[in-house]
């Protein structure tokens, strides 16, 4: 009999190994190219960054994302104008916020007005890599180069010598203001930028010190209006003009701190340094050897966009902002930009291989949330519960790092946060609960809560059949409940034609078309969610008639039309047959094949996935990054690996044992 969670093997297009010692190769330079993702539906940035970092300084040419699906991450390819350049970032989701804190150099002029102060730019004229990014404006004649640290961004603005030079500050910039402050003191220039998009209350304290490359240098302010301010710099010499940039969402004496700490010197070219440094640490993780230099840079630009996010969220002296608004201290990292109904899947996973350590702090954090906010996060940002998508997929990320022996937390409080939001009183799951599946007069997107939850709680159920927990701590629990809610799926799967159905008044939606995107599923039609039942793959085959069903259905899937009907569902894109690459609920099925006996299937199936849907192009994604789901798949896919059902036991036990051997081989 087949494990229920069996990993499946496909060495497809590299053949890749864990390093323990890193090989002098710059990675950062040599192999990522951050343009990746910035055009087509990507919606990653450019710029720089180090590894988790919160400061993620990148151009942006999109001046109000809010209203702009492909302008989420501030930049598009296809732009040619610059408005500046601003210290937050988020990579590939679908929803616009952060941006903040922008800075424009102006040379011989100055204007706050973004019409005025934006730029035309030349991607001939325009370069990135790991941790440094550079383009040359062409009204001001003025050369841009950014670096970042964790907490921190650095400009090099190389101006014209004979005019006056100028850099405005604009907090008005994107998403919707509650509050900001500008303020000069001495050589700093401080303040909050406030604000109200995406994350409900969004809380970002920023500290600015100026110089010039040669040494201090001085300048005047003129502010206008708390939201926009104008510094003149002095030109007591023509050497470039350096700007340090320290961020917090804890206070100005947060940014203050993690300033003097991360970049307490001027030099611009050390601190790029460090951050490619930074950078090659971690990429050296993974050595490549074989495949095209193409499929080198992919791999590892995927492998880069894997540690855009989360972001480190503390200050360096512990403090953060809970989900309870308030300023709190931890002894670990804190993080932020949880994507969870996307990164379960694959970059979660990777993370427990590559970053064990780390994994354990992202479930630290999830503690923090539910201790500060009541509950465990579902798409956590800066600090805020977004409630975006569904499913509460924190508890695969927690049971499956448990399961592969990453136990470095609460283990009974993290049960009992699950649990707690298994069972909080809500429409969908009260109906889950009562009737064993959500139907279409409960709540929209009906079919998809209903897999979704029923695979988190099993997942609860395969923790919790583990942990060693004192007697009377389980008293109530409702375990056995659980166990049976995740067979749910089986009360929404129609014999007749073979696909998971919305229900109404007890029965099945008349006038099904499996092709027809609707508000009974997530960003996705029949299709694309008729495979997600990850804990019961034996039983889901078992419903397709036995192994000969479930592979004609694959079948069927991989090569239906690839035309859908229904309303628009701009996330249904990298399209094979009705499997959606570019978008998450489809990621597992290519590795079902296995399942039914049929490697070769997956072999060629994935292998086409890998060659149609990844390029060293601008868009070269065929759908949002999805803070590195999207590359977690490429990277765990070239890996020889990928996970169906993370959380559930006794799937994880070859990649503990793979771990374990990169411990050994570090040793």
């Amino acid at each position: 009999m087949r494990s229920p969670n069996r990993f499946c093997f496909t060495a497809i297009m590299l053949c890749c190994f864990i390093a323990s010692v890193q090989a002098q190769t710059n990675y950062a330079t040599s192999f990522v190219n951050p343009f990746v993702g910035t055009g087509g539906h990507g919606h990653t940035f450019p710029g720089a960054c180090v590894p988790n970092g919160l400061v993620q300084l990148s151009p942006d040419t999109r001046p109000d994302g809010n209203f702009d699906w492909d302008g989420c991450g501030g930049y598009h390819y296809s732009d040619s104008l610059i408005y500046g350049f601003s210290h937050t970032h988020l990579s590939g989701t679908g929803v616009a916020d952060l941006c903040d804190v922008l800075l424009m150099p102006m040379s011989g002029k100055y204007s706050v007005e973004p019409v005025e102060y934006r730029s035309p730019f030349s991607h001939e004229k325009e370069t990135a890599h790991a941790g440094y990014y550079s383009v040359f404006l062409e009204d001001e004649a003025t050369k841009v180069e950014l670096t970042a640290t964790a907490h921190c961004g650095m400009h090099r603005y190389t101006m014209p010598k004979e005019a006056e030079q100028f850099i405005v500050l604009d907090l008005l910039h994107r998403d919707g203001l509650r509050n900001t402050r500008i303020a000069r003191n001495g050589q700093e220039i401080t303040g909050e930028r406030r604000s109200g998009s995406w994350a409900k209350d969004q809380r970002l304290f920023y500290c600015i010190r100026i110089a010039r490359e040669s040494g201090p240098c001085s300048f005047g302010m003129e502010t206008l209006d708390s939201t926009r301010a104008v510094i003149a710099v002095k030109r007591e010499d023509v050497t470039p003009i350096i700007v340090k940039v320290g961020i917090s969402a804890v206070s100005v004496e947060g940014a203050r701190a993690n300033l003097d700490a991360e970049i307490p010197g001027w030099d611009f070219d050390v601190v790029r340094k460090q951050a490619e440094d930074a950078w090659n640490a971690k990429l050296g993780k993974i050595q490549v050897t074989g495949g095209t230099p193409e499929q080198q840079r992919i791999f590892y630009t995927a492998l880069y966009h894997c540690y855009v996010a989360p972001y480190i969220f503390n200050d360096v002296d512990g403090k953060y902002r809970g989900m309870d608004g308030e300023v709190h201290h931890a002894d670990h990292n804190v993080y932020t930009v949880f994507s969870l109904w996307d990164t379960f899947r694959a970059l979660h996973p990777l993370m427990t291989i590559l970053e064990p350590e780390m994994t354990s702090d992202f479930i630290k954090t999830f503690l923090l949330h539910y201790k500060d906010g009541g509950r465990l996060p579902v798409w956590e940002l800066w600090g805020n519960e977004t409630d975006c998508m569904i499913g509460y997929h924190s508890v695969s990320v927690i049971a499956d790092a448990y399961m592969k022996g990453i136990r470095d937390f609460d283990e009974v409080l993290a049960l009992r946060a699950m649990m707690a939001g298994a069972t909080r009183d809500e429409p969908g799951l009260n109906a889950l609960t009562n009737k064993g599946f959500i139907s279409s007069e409960d709540q929209s997107e009906s079919v998809s809560k209903t897999l979704e939850y029923a695979y988190d709680d099993r997942c609860i159920v395969s923790m919790a059949s583990e942990v060693n927990i004192p007697d009377g701590v389980l008293d109530g629990w409702k375990l056995d409940m659980l166990n049976d809610r995740g067979l749910a799926f089986e009360n929404l799967f129609d014999p007749t034609t073979g696909f998971f159905r919305a229900r109404r008044n007890g029965g099945f939606v008349p006038s099904f078309d499996p092709f027809e995107v609707n508000f009974n599923y997530t960003e996705a039609n029949a299709w694309q969610y008729s495979l997600f039942a990850p804990q019961d793959i034996e039983r889901l085959i078992t419903l397709h008639g036995g192994e000969d069903g479930f592979e004609q259905h694959l079948d069927n899937l991989f090569s239906a039309s690839t035309s859908t009907s229904g309303r628009e569902q701009a996330d249904i894109t990298g399209l094979v047959g009705q499997y959606a690459h570019g978008n998450e609920p489809s990621h597992h099925m290519a590795y079902l094949y296995n399942r039914v006996g049929k490697p070769e299937k997956t072999r060629t199936m994935v292998k086409r996935i890998m060659a149609e849907h990844y390029h060293d192009a601008p868009d070269g994604l065929s759908g949002n990054e999805d803070c590195g789901q999207m590359s977690a798949w490429l990277v765990m896919s070239a890996l020889g690996l990928y996970q169906i059902a993370p959380g559930i036991s006794p799937g994880t036990i070859w990649v503990t044992r793979f771990r374990q051997s990169l411990d050994h081989r570090k040793r």
